[in-house]
């Protein structure tokens, strides 16, 4: 390890032992919540708090079920220059008249809540005026991806990412970033003129991939497509080049000149983030949106899975004893959600399941073999359909029934916003190498003979008025929990 790595290795070990000082009356564990683009990591972070401070149908959370929690409230967070997670902003898009979906995640942000609870013990029973702290990171899932750059440098990165956006996916939405890449000669005189077009339109080719008929995965660095304040920076004014000839680039050079502002994006962006944040996580939630991979085909799944695999290679996995808690946490606990699990029929769920855990399976080998508890669930944190049965000819078919949003659209039928459809979603093969095959899933509109509805966007539920607090309906987030924190409620 070298000198910039044996410093990182101290800042974190003196961040762990300064979090094991605070927390030293009052056991915590902190929970980073995470996903790829698209997965629901906002409602998913608003439905799990407002179920611990609010309750609801949560019958596999056996401490909630049992009645030994005596509450949960909302608490200042530790982190005083980290944004606060707008829980009460986002459960009121979920539940207000217009029944929005919240903004997604464009910015890390933090959550402190306070469960009061009964521990059962062996020999006395129960014991009252137990208390958990649960501190949440929320980040957006671009900035994960880029954990992946902390073991290449330049050279590897621009050969890996020139190569990979060869193929039928990506050919023609990397076209015009490769064609200004010809005309630029890595060892000739930097130009900060021809490093702004490579940025631009690598960047336009990475915003290309995220589109849902693309549904592509690996597409780093993340904060090309949400820059914020670092927006024009040189930090972010770089972009693969064609490898020279072996040696050196002279300095001054177009070559040097990435190399620089590349490591620079190491230095200043990736590496505090990991430090800061990710390092010091006890447990970790990873939400996959695997449906639309599925949906936009076998290029998107093998992309997806590589993607997957890169992100978890920066994990630290493994059980935490006492030692290890106070100088190099671990995650002990790994959760591998596919969310919109409302989108199929309860019948495909433990398919879709065995799909995920198939596209993870390098991953789960290896948080296992270091101690780490591993599970993979179907989640829709806030259920935004409900089953029935229509019948089509001699036949009956299970469909999903629910409100697509104002101006969705398939078949030539736009949808209004407030009339519902039902959807045969089709059904996973139980086979998860047949899923991942093209043609693999197939969904369709069972009012068209032909349509496939499989894109469309359901607002969410119309809540009883009289359900207030809110109870937001679910598929299995009360399993989550009992994952994620039951161990530490006994």
């Amino acid at each position: 390890m070298n000198f910039e790595g044996l410093l990182e290795e101290a800042r974190i070990v003196a961040r762990s032992l300064a979090d094991a000082a605070a927390s030293t009356l009052d056991p915590t564990i902190r929970l980073g919540v995470t996903g790829l683009s698209r997965a629901g990591k906002t409602v998913f972070l608003t439905a799990l708090v407002q179920a611990l401070v609010h309750g609801g149908r949560l019958p596999a959370f056996r401490a909630y079920a049992q009645g030994r929690i005596a509450g949960a409230r909302l608490a200042p967070q530790p982190d005083d220059a980290v944004p606060r997670f707008e829980v009460e902003t986002h459960l009121r898009a979920l539940t207000g008249p217009d029944r929005t979906w919240p903004e997604s995640t464009r910015r890390i942000s933090e959550l402190r809540v306070v469960v009061d609870f009964e521990s059962r013990g062996f020999f006395s029973g129960t014991r009252p005026g137990r208390r958990l702290t649960l501190d949440i990171v929320d980040y957006p899932g671009e900035w994960l991806l880029d954990l992946a750059l902390l073991g290449q440098d330049f050279r590897t990165w621009s050969a890996r990412t020139i190569l990979s956006s060869d193929g039928p996916t990506r050919t023609p939405l990397a076209g015009p970033w490769r064609a200004h890449l010809a005309t630029i000669d890595p060892l000739a005189a930097e130009d900060e003129s021809v490093a702004r077009e490579a940025a631009a339109r690598f960047t336009a080719y990475l915003r290309a991939g995220r589109a849902d008929r693309v549904a592509l995965s690996t597409l780093p660095p993340g904060r090309f497509l949400m820059p914020g304040d670092l927006e024009g920076s040189p930090a972010l004014t770089f972009a693969p080049l064609e490898i020279p000839a072996e040696g050196d680039a002279p300095s001054g050079s177009m070559w040097s000149m990435m190399e620089r502002r590349y490591e620079a994006y190491r230095s200043h962006i990736v590496r505090p983030f990991f430090r800061d944040h990710f390092a010091r996580l006890d447990r970790q939630v990873v939400l996959v949106d695997a449906l639309a991979a599925l949906n936009a085909g076998p290029e998107a799944v093998a992309d997806l899975e590589a993607a997957l695999t890169d992100v978890l290679s920066a994990f630290r996995h493994g059980q935490n004893s006492w030692l290890s808690s106070l100088f190099r946490p671990r995650v002990d606990r790994l959760l591998f959600a596919a969310t919109k699990a409302d989108h199929l029929h309860h019948t495909s769920h433990d398919r879709l399941e065995a799909i995920l855990r198939r596209l993870v399976g390098r991953a789960i080998e290896k948080a296992e073999f270091s101690g780490a508890a591993v599970d993979v669930v179907a989640l829709a944190a806030v259920r935004a359909t409900r089953e029935g049965t229509v019948r089509q000819g001699r036949e009956e078919l299970p469909v999903i029934i629910g409100v697509p949003e104002r101006g969705e659209g398939s078949g030539g039928q736009s949808f209004d916003g407030d009339e519902e459809i039902a959807v045969f979603p089709g059904d996973l093969p139980a086979d998860p190498e047949i899923a991942l095959r093209s043609g693999g899933y197939r969904g369709r509109a069972v009012s068209e003979a032909d349509g496939d509805l499989r894109f469309v966007k359901f607002r969410p539920p119309l809540l009883s008025a009289t359900d207030r607090p809110a109870t937001l309906p679910h598929i299995r987030l009360d399993r989550t929990l009992e994952f994620l924190i039951g161990d530490a409620l006994t």
